[in-house]
């Protein structure tokens, strides 16, 4: 909403400065407008004259005033006032800017013609999601709908790391934990909790390798049966990664969150990308084959400047001394960055080859998911062709921060294959680890864990079973939610409590999520995020409710609906709104007009907890300005009139705010 705005001040500033001083555009320096630190300076401040003053040698007051004289009235949108020191304040028509944001809404911007692919979530298909995996995944979706809110085309993309480690471990557990075969694993697959059972076994695996490290023998055959495609391994393999698979999706969806391409790992090796890439990065000189040492007979690339922090499965294939990093390992096997590499040259449609599709299913929202596939038969569902994927323009991996050495050789390999545009644009959107309260960790059954080292949070490991499955959380934040919600509304259907408590539930966990710096390690407690006061989701809906209530209240009892009435406003007297009383109004009002000039700031900065600030920011005021400026009660209808404007600005842009970070406005808080 104010962005355009911006848009249009800069250009008739860029016309005046022109006119003065015989400017071409390019000797123009960038025109910045500022947010003023107090409202009296002006609504929005122009530096301008600062940095003309070198150029022109004049002082930056005397430039300032030259251009206000020469601009007068902003008809449109307001007027310019000079300052002693040189700003260009600028002072919005307060009555025009709120009709705008009562007018029809705008669509999204295509400001950008380029695609973007983002990839998230990402879990290991070998278990239940854990509680860490749902910052992933509301960063990454939150980054999407950012990204699409500001007109740029998304492609999402889930990977699915189908021949890894963690898929070996739990072949190896069925096999010679379970001494399960093919059918008796399709059974069980049958029934639910399938990655609740998988969680379990992964975790038996870790303890029975510890018990005896010759054990470790079988992870190393069962990688090399996964890579090479040998049953019954592969097979195993395949049907619980599906499996597990689709428990992901379905444990995203409650957080609504989806996709448009699952891209197995499987599919990267049967189909030779790695082979091609292998081959570009050997002709390049990006990888060597080790000769001696302890990683002999090793494919390696030099780490050159990144930090060497190792994570998981990935010690053995790194040397800090002669900081090397295994590519390929002696005994023929890629390591995951290997892999990475191709995948990451495919994003960009720099490797000359392509997957096949095969047809996923289609999710809640009735979005049509991907999956990647080797198999050439032609799609059979209902001969729906596949969309184009890859051949983006820029990607965004959403990995936590433990995985920076491994990106920053993602961008070091495209580097040295000749491909610096595609490495500058490679971006890791890198985050850190979550851990729990320790009332949470009470709550959720994890009084054991409690007792850890005296630190005011829990931290928790998937490899030991030590862990809070995503579901598990869910469902007790709903639970938690829904109680609340009968205890308000005990005339709701339980299905509608249910429905309420979900959206609740959803807004808690998302908001929390993303409310911190992604460089913070964060503490989820179940009680701070559901809250209705104090910095979280929940008080953000109850602000929008509350608002949308004044609204329907008003329309049932005097029949106003706002935007039937925008001629009514154009007559009616704005001395509500302009007048020094009416600057709580003014403030929400042009508070609610940035959200598009703060989505922009979140993904240029690429903290999204940014876009959470402000939205609770935006919360506050209008919560200030419902107890000191009644509407419903107001009983001068012109004023009552711009007062309901301002909160139909305001509930219209918490709602499109809430529907960024993946939230809903339930019907009832």
């Amino acid at each position: 909403m104010i962005l355009p705005l911006h848009a249009r001040l800069r250009s008739q500033i860029t016309s005046v400065i022109q006119s003065l001083y015989d400017l071409g555009t390019e000797s123009i320096p960038p025109i910045v407008v500022e947010q003023p630190p107090n409202r009296r300076f002006g609504d929005l401040a122009v530096t301008i004259a600062f940095e003309l003053a070198r150029r022109l040698k004049k002082p930056p007051r005397l430039i300032a005033q030259e251009i206000s004289e020469a601009a007068g009235d902003l008809k449109e949108f307001g007027r310019l006032h000079p300052t002693g020191a040189g700003y260009l304040n600028v002072f919005l028509d307060r009555a025009a800017l709120t009709r705008d944001g009562l007018g029809k809404p705008q669509p999204a911007p295509q400001t950008q013609a380029l695609k973007i692919i983002v990839e998230h979530t990402a879990i290991n298909p070998n278990k239940a999601a854990h509680v860490g995996h749902l910052r992933n995944a509301t960063l990454g979706d939150t980054l999407c709908r950012l990204l699409r809110f500001r007109g740029t085309s998304v492609e999402v993309q889930n990977y699915i790391d189908d021949t890894g480690v963690q898929v070996a471990d739990v072949v190896v557990g069925f096999r010679e934990l379970e001494h399960q075969n093919i059918e008796d694993i399709k059974q069980l697959t049958d029934k639910p909790g399938f990655d609740y059972y998988c969680w379990d076994l992964y975790a038996r695996v870790t303890t029975w390798y510890e018990e005896n490290d010759n054990r470790l023998s079988h992870r190393r055959t069962a990688l090399e049966d996964l890579e090479h495609g040998i049953d019954p391994s592969a097979s195993i393999a395949r049907i619980v990664t599906d499996k597990i698979v689709r428990c992901h999706l379905n444990t995203m969806a409650r957080l609504d969150v989806e996709y448009d391409l699952l891209s197995w790992e499987g599919d990267i090796l049967r189909l030779a990308f790695w082979d091609r890439a292998f081959e570009v990065l050997k002709s390049s000189g990006a990888v060597f084959l080790q000769q001696g040492g302890r990683l002999s007979g090793c494919w390696v690339m030099p780490i050159g400047d990144t930090a060497v922090e190792v994570a998981g499965d990935e010690e053995s294939d790194l040397d800090p001394e002669t900081r090397l990093k295994v590519i390929v390992r002696s005994n023929g096997t890629v390591t995951y960055v290997g892999k990475d590499i191709a995948y990451q040259l495919w994003k960009f449609g720099l490797l000359g080859l392509d997957f096949n599709y095969r047809w996923f299913g289609r999710q809640p929202s009735g979005r049509p998911l991907w999956a990647t596939s080797s198999d050439t038969t032609p799609n059979s569902a209902k001969q729906v062709p596949p969309p184009a994927f890859g051949h983006a323009e820029g990607v965004y991996n959403v990995i936590d921060t433990r995985q920076s050495y491994l990106q920053d050789l993602l961008a070091q390999a495209l580097e040295a294959m000749d491909h610096p545009l595609a490495a500058e644009r490679s971006v890791h959107f890198s985050y850190e680890m979550v851990a729990l309260s320790r009332a949470t960790a009470q709550a959720l059954g994890h009084l054991d864990l409690t007792l850890d080292n005296g630190k005011p949070f829990v931290e928790v490991s998937g490899r030991k079973g030590l862990g809070v499955k995503a579901d598990d959380l869910l469902n007790q934040v709903t639970d938690r939610a829904e109680s609340e919600v009968s205890s308000r509304h005990a005339d709701l259907s339980p299905e509608t409590r249910r429905e309420i408590a979900t959206q609740i539930a959803t807004a808690a966990i998302r908001y929390f999520m993303i409310k911190f710096s992604r460089s913070k390690v964060i503490a989820f407690d179940i009680d701070e995020a559901l809250s209705f006061e104090g910095e979280t989701g929940p008080y953000l809906q109850y602000a929008t409710v509350r608002a949308r209530r004044i609204l329907e209240k008003l329309e049932n009892r005097d029949g106003i609906e706002l935007h039937n009435r925008l001629e009514e406003l154009a007559s009616t007297s704005s001395d509500s709104l302009t007048a020094s009383a009416g600057d709580g109004l003014w403030d929400l009002i042009l508070e609610s007009s940035r959200l598009d000039e703060i989505a922009e700031q979140s993904v240029r900065s690429l903290e999204l907890s940014t876009l959470a600030k402000y939205t609770f920011g935006l919360a506050q005021k209008f919560n200030g300005f419902y107890h000191s400026s009644p509407v419903i009660g107001e009983p001068n209808a012109g004023t009552r009139l711009w007062r309901a404007a301002g909160v139909k600005i305001f509930a219209t842009q918490m709602t499109k705010a809430l529907q960024l970070m993946g939230c809903q406005v339930p019907e009832r808080m």
